[in-house]
């Protein structure tokens, strides 16, 4: 998969768990269905798997992310950050085949200046520094 499928993919996961947490009620099935007309089957199956992996881990992702923030509860973080997070974390700790963590906190860096605001690409990378060196 090509980079710029992954960090597409990553983009698209974010913006399904964000939708999620807004509308519990809908499925992120049917948010993603929305998208399959449109992006390439390698991104949807990616922001899939991201997805599928951040829900089936949730618990022990805000435990690492709550570990490493001494300041912010995981609950009061901004909802893009926290699912930017989540992502990095799960592909740094939880998935089948880990990426390396420099690469995880750079794709969310990026990320987060494209989405967050001003202090987002800053709080996101010195929070998933702090989980790559704590856990």
């Amino acid at each position: 998969m090509k980079l710029t499928a992954r960090r597409q993919a990553r983009e698209l996961a974010l913006q399904l768990l964000f939708q999620t947490e807004f509308a519990p009620q809908i499925s992120y099935q049917t948010f993603l269905d929305v998208f399959e007309q449109s992006v390439d089957p390698e991104v949807t199956t990616y922001a899939d798997l991201l997805v599928t992996g951040v829900q089936s881990h949730k618990e022990a992702i805000d435990a690492k992310i709550q570990a490493s923030s001494a300041h912010w509860k995981v609950e009061r973080m901004a909802t893009i950050d926290r699912n930017i997070l989540r992502i990095a974390v799960y592909e740094m700790k939880f998935a089948k085949d880990p990426i390396k963590e420099n690469i995880a906190i750079n794709e969310a860096v990026e990320i987060a200046k494209k989405y967050g605001t001003t202090e987002s690409a800053s709080f996101v990378n010195g929070l998933l520094d702090q989980v790559s060196k704590a856990h």
